[in-house]
């Protein structure tokens, strides 16, 4: 199992979780292409999106349904800007790659926002670590293992 992986599994366990990481066949560094591989709605994948909100890492866990609104988001961190951030800025923040972050399993805690839009479904994928890895969850569960906040940011 790829280390990236191992640290997510571990946090899952660590946070009582009950979700199995998965392999899918292919990458799925797109919601629309972990849907389709799920055969689950679009809305239903958690997709983890690192911004920097004036220097800080900012993980946005948003329905694969949204697009994240950068300014409401900054007001609701009480960011001055919150912006897209770099490959760079996301493997510091969370020692994974853009396409494969997960919820968990960074190497400190990062304030998150979990999109109130993931309660209309009975279960969310989120990713594993890597770009082709996902385990399933429920929007209360996302919102336990990450200490996130329930926000709009679409």
């Amino acid at each position: 199992m790829h280390p990236n992986v191992e640290r997510v599994a571990a946090a899952l366990r660590a946070h009582g979780a009950t979700g199995e990481i998965v392999e899918l066949p292919d990458s799925a560094r797109t919601a629309q292409a972990a849907a389709d591989q799920l055969g689950c709605e679009v809305g239903a994948i958690a997709n983890s999106l690192v911004f920097d909100a004036d220097g800080t890492p900012l993980l946005v866990m948003t329905s694969g349904a949204h697009r994240v609104d950068t300014g409401k988001v900054a007001l609701l961190v009480g960011a001055e800007k919150v912006r897209r951030a770099t490959p760079e800025f996301v493997r510091a923040a969370t020692g994974q790659t853009i396409g494969g972050v997960a919820p968990v399993g960074h190497p400190a805690p990062i304030r998150t926002l979990v999109d109130v839009w993931l309660d209309k479904y009975d279960e969310v994928w989120a990713a594993g670590g890597l770009a082709h890895t996902v385990f399933p969850t429920s929007y209360a569960e996302l919102l336990k293992i990450t200490g996130g906040d329930p926000a709009e940011v679409g």
